[in-house]
């Protein structure tokens, strides 16, 4: 029975040094400057300009997870508007690339946070590789 435990345990060791490291990615949205910083485990690794919010649409401030990841989504609200690399993170909100990059960097959305398709990738592909639930989307005013 000794010898029993003592290979399980060794066998658990094992299998807790295999496993991948743990990140932690931070996704802030400054709606005033209409930037994300993305950093991981707190070392900044991007910086780009986004669209929020226009008048008479706000995007929602707080701190969330990701809820739901999609590659390819069209919007249900806004006649199919592409919404590629999509991650939402409060109800229909979502952090996704858009065709209107000459709107970055101002207010222009519908509450959605709008990135270029290429960062919208990038910031997908590092919350799929990390997991959702090691990602944080911090909105501040």
């Amino acid at each position: 029975m000794l010898r029993w435990c003592i290979r399980l345990a060794l066998l658990a060791g094992l299998v807790l040094a295999a496993a991948p490291a743990r990140a932690d990615v931070v996704a802030v949205i400054d709606l005033a400057a209409q930037r994300m910083t993305v950093k991981v485990d707190g070392v900044v690794l991007y910086e780009w300009p986004v669209s929020t919010g226009r008048q008479g649409w706000r995007t929602p401030i707080g701190t969330f997870r990701p809820q739901s990841m999609h590659v390819r989504h069209f919007s249900s609200l806004f006649r199919g508007a592409p919404m590629p690399h999509s991650i939402f993170f409060h109800g229909h909100f979502a952090i996704h690339g858009t065709t209107e990059i000459k709107n970055l960097g101002r207010r222009a959305s519908h509450g959605c946070v709008r990135l270029h398709p290429d960062n919208a990738r990038v910031l997908f592909e590092l919350i799929q590789k990390q997991g959702p639930a090691n990602a944080q989307i911090v909105v501040t005013g």
